[in-house]
């Protein structure tokens, strides 16, 4: 076959990613009422949950590691099958214990989903030409991922709407649905994803599995040697604690406001909509802010307007000002993730990149559990406003985390800051701390590449 331009790279990504989002659309209107509805107590279906962030916690360095030595295509095609099965047993699972291995096998799914699409995207598009700019895509995909969601909602209300069909019960019909776009996602994944990997068979499958933790360690030394991808996945840190203030305090703090818990979440099914589609809008922004301000000046922007929204969202007073406050910051967050993530890929090459996007996850995880913990405990101690107060704040001390990835874009443009002979290392230079990106160069002999939820229901789209 050959070779992919970067235009048809792009479609495919796009198309794949769009894939992978819809059913989550459809799965996060009725997942906790459907569980209700077989019987789960809300204190048990809590207890569910945990089996996915503690599969997730486990397994998402591995897993990252796998992909970079592996393959992307068969680690995804891995994560996608795993989904269908969980859907699968979703559909006909009336248990505590039943929902609990759904919960699990959606931990694994995640972990394996982790990355492995984004670093085939970014590693083929380079491939296709060395000079693309990728965040464009990147920006395109938090269009697509907004609008698939919105449009799986859409989907799932009114699935909800014709039932019961037969014995099959209203909250079921989506999950049914979602089972069969699932299976039209692995489809798709075996059709559209193309990866060249210099050798195959079980021998090759042995060695990769051994090679999986080396991997992990190597993306781990890089954030020793690197202080802008250090300062990146730091980033990370502060935007998982503070998340937990629109993700979680908002539908307590718009109950505050409206004085009727009923009320407030009748209005959250339709604000919940119009949430993601202002982050699909905020996305599409990517290549006017790239244009305009630079990606390190943008993310470090974006990261003070989020702050400011969730100011909004805890000071407000009456439901409008609440919910437009909870508008502007999902469009703040659509725009964000494609300028953050591009920065991030820029310091990384591709037999380590999905090994660093695990890690960058898995400090969002880590930080937003703890987020949750703290925040929660201080609004309980406090109030929900103050809770809100300090998680805008934490966001909006980010900032300045992205001044090393500033000055490195100034060194290498050949700006003022620019040291004669240009940057500080040459990429893969494992001597390089800001230059440009520590990879394939930085440990001799590893080998590089030839070309390079679906509901993760209770996912965050990157």
């Amino acid at each position: 076959m050959t070779a992919l331009s970067v235009r048809q790279v792009r479609f495919r990504y796009l198309t794949l990613y769009g894939l992978r989002w819809l059913p989550s659309g459809l799965m996060i209107p009725v997942m906790i009422l459907l569980m209700q509805e077989r019987g789960l107590s809300l204190s048990q279906i809590g207890l569910v949950f945990t089996a996915q962030g503690l599969v997730v916690l486990a397994l998402e360095l591995p897993t990252g590691g796998l992909a970079d030595a592996l393959g992307r295509k068969l680690v995804l095609l891995a994560a996608w099958v795993v989904c269908l099965a969980s859907l699968a047993l979703m559909a006909v699972a009336d248990s505590f214990w039943m929902f609990f291995l759904v919960w699990a096998l959606q931990g694994v799914y995640r972990a394996l989903d982790s990355g492995p699409l984004e670093s085939w995207y970014v590693d083929a598009t380079l491939a296709a030409d060395p000079a693309a700019e990728y965040e464009r895509g990147l920006g395109w995909a938090g269009t697509v991922v907004g609008v698939a969601i919105g449009a799986g909602a859409l989907l799932s209300g009114g699935l909800v709407a014709l039932g019961p069909v037969g014995p099959i019960s209203a909250l079921t019909l989506p999950v049914l649905v979602a089972i069969v776009l699932q299976a039209v996602s692995i489809v798709a994944l075996l059709a559209l994803l193309v990866e060249r990997r210099p050798a195959s068979g079980t021998a090759t499958l042995r060695a990769s599995v051994v090679e999986a933790p080396r991997m992990v360690g190597r993306a781990v030394g890089l954030l020793r040697r690197n202080r802008v991808l250090l300062a990146l996945v730091a980033v990370e840190l502060f935007w998982g604690f503070g998340m937990v203030t629109f993700e979680s305090l908002l539908p307590v703090r718009l109950s505050e406001v409206v004085g009727d818990a009923d009320r407030a979440a009748a209005l959250l099914g339709p604000a919940g909509s119009a949430a993601w589609l202002a982050n699909a809008a905020g996305a599409a922004l990517t290549p006017f802010l790239l244009r305009r301000l630079g990606a390190a000046p943008a993310a470090a922007l974006m990261r003070i307007l989020q702050g400011a929204t969730v100011v909004g969202m805890g000071l407000l007073a009456g439901p409008v000002g609440v919910l437009v406050a909870y508008l502007a910051c999902y469009a703040v967050h659509g725009a964000s993730n494609p300028l953050h993530m591009g920065l991030l890929h820029r310091q990384v090459d591709g037999p380590y990149r999905t090994s660093v996007l695990s890690l960058n996850s898995m400090m969002a995880g880590a930080a937003g559990a703890l987020g949750a913990v703290v925040l929660t405990a201080l609004a309980d101690a406090t109030s929900v406003a103050v809770a809100m107060l300090v998680g805008a704040v934490t966001l909006a001390v980010a900032a300045p985390l992205y001044l090393p990835a500033w000055r490195a874009g100034r060194t290498a443009a050949g700006g003022p800051t620019a040291p004669v002979g240009g940057p500080t290392g040459p990429v893969g230079d494992p001597s390089g701390t800001e230059g440009g990106p520590v990879g394939a160069g930085a440990v001799a002999g590893v080998p590089t590449p030839e070309t390079s939820a679906v509901a993760g229901v209770a996912d965050r789209p990157a």
